[in-house]
């Protein structure tokens, strides 16, 4: 394909605008995807915001929780400040965190569409970074409320928009590469706790002293650096001119079938099976995943007990307090491997399914995890800790995965025009998951322990639930089709779109953009976010293998 020469300089437009952000000759697309990983990254760390409850626990007392009056309610704990949190009222903030990403990304996907990823990267990183120092004078100040807002509402309205912001422009450099090229933005998200919660807990260390555990400071310094490195990303992030393909590159010549022609609408794909079904699909998985997520820790440990510390004929209850401190050592290390899994799934099964078909893809999720689930039960009864251990790693690769590779799927089905929008509706599934998940499992487990349930059986109705969800989920997959031309944009509309965006015309063509291979600027700016993951992965990979000595 020949090189074209781009069409005339735009009009000046300021920095955050969408018009200031489209690429010129010259421009290396591999800079992209660590803009994107810049933020994932940051707002990652949500999945390690657990690092916080203990020390928040005794805030006040310091070396010693003050107790609350028994008689006291949730108002109390809002406004209280001379008693110490209980962990079940900061565990709230997880939930606000998903729920606020959901919502905000489905409030304010066809906005993003609208201003560009830019701007909406300068917005998250105001959130989250904002939402964090106010959790900082919440903490100081210790008025639970306050740790709310910043970090569980405003903070998750940060979450959310990060999260889609570098979506469609990704899909958009990388059309060979779909699911690849958002598998390795998402696996920020995942990887952000690998980095986040060994920092803090080094931080708190470093702060702490006999007035104070070192939260507060903490989340100003976390704060600090996480509003730098997202504004890194946030003006990193470049658009494609309209008409841009990579150099040499020319779509299949025969129409796929499961990959649309052209795009539908926002407002049309809700009114589609297809977005629906996909939905379904992505909260399915998600709830199964995320359930194991939440109860991690404490199933291993009461499915195998003293097995952990060499042990075998001891049950979880006849373990003494010494011995159970050292096995929830060992169950941090296997929480710390089934997060690796989740982040390789992520790059991993993304780039296969640009391959396998996304269709295909989430089948193997489905099959695979069905038949894990169903077996994980056999595995704890005959004591078999290492298959145990990596039947839930392949199962939390695909949970990784399944994030990862739905952005591609919807690009597939609707277009690429307002993939970014229809993503951030999509991923109310995720806000429903984050309560359906952890409710089912948390449920059953205590209605499994009040009628005496033995310790090691306790999750077997739960994994044998799980696996039914996944089973629906299949079926919902299987349900997916094309979309109806119907839906699909008239040619003189899209035509006008571009034209509504004030963005550069042009014919197809490579403008002499994405051509610069892995330059100086671009090894720089992919080792300023290799660098800490690389960290991240090396404290976890270190705990991790723990549970197999």
């Amino acid at each position: 394909m020949t090189t074209l020469t781009q069409p005339g300089a735009p009009a000046r437009h300021g920095w955050l605008d969408r018009e200031a952000t489209v690429a010129h000759a010259g421009f290396n697309r591999w800079l992209v995807p660590p803009a994107a990983l810049a933020i994932h990254l940051c707002i990652g760390m949500a999945y390690g915001f657990s690092v916080f409850w203990l020390p928040l626990s005794q805030a006040v007392g310091v070396t010693k929780a003050v107790a609350c009056p028994a008689d006291s309610g949730l108002m109390n704990a809002l406004f209280t400040t001379t008693c110490d949190w209980k962990v079940a009222d900061l565990g709230w903030m997880f939930t606000l965190f998903f729920v606020l990403l959901g919502s905000s990304a489905a409030i304010w996907g066809g906005w993003l569409e609208r201003s560009g990823p830019r701007k909406a990267g300068v917005v998250a990183a105001l959130c989250w970074s904002g939402g964090l120092m106010l959790g900082a004078l919440g903490v100081y100040l210790h008025q639970l409320w306050l740790l709310w807002l910043g970090p569980g509402v405003i903070g998750g309205v940060g979450l959310g928009l990060g999260y889609i912001s570098p979506v469609s422009t990704l899909i958009k450099w990388f059309p060979d590469k779909r699911g690849m090229a958002t598998g390795m933005a998402i696996m920020g998200f995942g990887g952000g706790a690998m980095i986040g919660s060994p920092l803090a807990a080094m931080l708190m260390n470093h702060f702490k002293n006999a007035e104070s555990v070192g939260v507060w400071q903490t989340l100003v310094v976390l704060g600090g650096l996480y509003f730098v490195y997202m504004l890194g990303g946030a003006f990193g992030y470049r658009l494609p001119p309209p008409g841009w393909r990579p150099q040499g590159w020319t779509p299949p010549a025969g129409a796929k079938k499961m990959i649309a022609t052209g795009n539908v609408h926002l407002d049309d794909a809700l009114k589609t099976p297809q977005f629906w079904l996909i939905w379904a699909v992505l909260c399915l998985n998600v709830s199964a995943g995320i359930g194991v997520i939440g109860m991690a820790s404490p199933m291993l440990q009461e499915i195998f007990g003293g097995a952990l510390i060499g042990k075998p004929e001891l049950g979880f209850a006849a373990l003494d307090a010494g011995q159970k401190a050292t096995i929830a050592v060992i169950a941090a290390g296997f929480a710390g491997f089934l997060s690796l899994f989740n982040i390789v799934g992520r790059i991993v099964w993304a780039s296969l399914s640009d391959h396998l078909g996304r269709k295909a893809t989430y089948f193997v999720f489905f099959a695979l995890g069905i038949a894990l689930y169903a077996a994980t039960p056999t595995l704890g009864h005959m004591g078999a800790k290492a298959l145990f251990v990596l039947a839930f790693g392949v199962i939390l690769s695909m949970y990784g995965g399944g994030f990862a590779t739905v952005p591609a799927y919807l690009a597939d089905i609707f277009g690429t025009q307002y993939v970014g929008a229809i993503h951030g509706r999509l991923l109310t599934a995720w806000s429903t998951a984050g309560i359906v998940g952890p409710v089912v499992v948390n449920y059953i487990r205590e209605f499994n322990k009040a009628a005496g349930v033995p310790a090691d059986r306790l999750y077997d109705v739960t994994l044998y639930i799980l696996a039914g969800f996944l089973v629906v989920g299949m079926i919902c997959n299987a349900l997916v089709r094309p979309v109806d031309p119907k839906y699909l944009i008239p040619e003189q509309e899209a035509a006008a779109y571009q034209a509504a965006q004030a963005l550069p015309s042009g014919p197809i063509g490579a403008y002499g953009i994405g051509g610069g291979g892995f330059d100086v600027k671009t090894i720089l700016a992919w080792l300023a976010v290799g660098l800490p993951l690389a960290w991240g992965v090396q404290q976890t990979f270190a705990k991790a293998l723990i549970i197999f000595k």
